[in-house]
């Protein structure tokens, strides 16, 4: 047996405002869209590959502690990788995130940002620096 995609399926209260945060301001692409008998919507993004990160509560707080500077996550958080972690960040903030921590660089050398989402997703940025260096 073989998974071969992994998909996240969130359920928002304001539809319109998720599907369009995460479509347009997020410029994730649209696979695909449906509705139900009833007049239900569902639309499915496309998000590059996919992983699923088990993590222990420990290393959960160490994350927390060095993107954010305190506990804050719940039991799921949601990390995207953009090329331009501070550019998106702003991107996303003017269109309705809250942003809990600006980019930081972190010891696994990639520049993270932690947002609150809509349909209450706690999102983090990723940019992987490599052996870039990261302006001040």
């Amino acid at each position: 047996m073989k998974v071969r995609e992994l998909r996240l399926v969130v359920t928002a209260e304001d539809y319109e405002k998720a599907l369009e945060f995460y479509r347009d301001e997020l410029g994730m692409p649209e696979r695909g869209a449906f509705s139900s008998p009833d007049g239900g919507r569902v639309t499915i993004l496309e998000a590059g590959k996919a992983t699923l990160e088990i993590t222990d509560p420990r290393h959960a707080a160490y994350i927390d502690e060095v993107e954010v500077g305190r506990r804050v996550a719940g039991h799921i958080r949601v990390a995207f990788e953009v090329d331009d972690s501070p550019a998106t960040t702003d991107r996303l903030e003017e269109a309705g995130a809250t942003v809990i921590a600006p980019p930081t660089r972190t010891p696994w050398n990639s520049l993270n940002s932690r947002l609150e989402g809509p349909a209450g997703l706690q999102l983090t940025l990723f940019q992987e620096l490599g052996d870039q260096e990261v302006e001040s």
